[in-house]
């Protein structure tokens, strides 16, 4: 069984779809940095919550990009990419987007790094068809 190619359209989607999550990935790491999400206890939490808080936003992108389960995990890939990529750029050039507190900024990137794994994991897993 082959897995069917996505269209020109739905990587288009997917790069544009990854760089809409990469930012509010790095707003989120702004807003919750500071209060503490990357301290002891907190850290396990706010990891922990990564991998719900993935599955929707896997779920919404194959709605609106019309997706096969046998899509999934491609477009996945795509988004993927795309935010790792964004992650590094902004690493290097646009720190100050996840925050003042140097520490934040490099558990925000490990946070994001991190999610995207946990992506990419369960964008395999909800692409298998039966």
């Amino acid at each position: 069984m082959t897995t069917p190619a996505l269209t020109a359209k739905q990587v288009a989607f997917s790069i544009v779809y990854g760089v809409i999550l990469w930012f509010i990935a790095a707003m989120i790491v702004r807003f919750i940095g500071p209060m503490g999400a990357f301290e002891g206890t907190a850290l396990l939490i706010t990891y922990g919550l990564v991998i719900p808080g993935t599955v929707p936003f896997i779920m919404l992108g194959q709605r609106l990009m019309g997706l096969s389960k046998g899509q999934v995990a491609g477009s996945v890939m795509i988004i993927t990419a795309t935010a790792l990529i964004l992650d590094g750029i902004a690493l290097n050039f646009f720190r100050g987007l996840y925050g003042s507190d140097p520490v934040v900024i490099m558990a925000g990137a490990a946070l994001i790094m991190w999610g995207a794994g946990i992506g990419l994991v369960l964008g395999m897993a909800m692409g298998r068809s039966r």
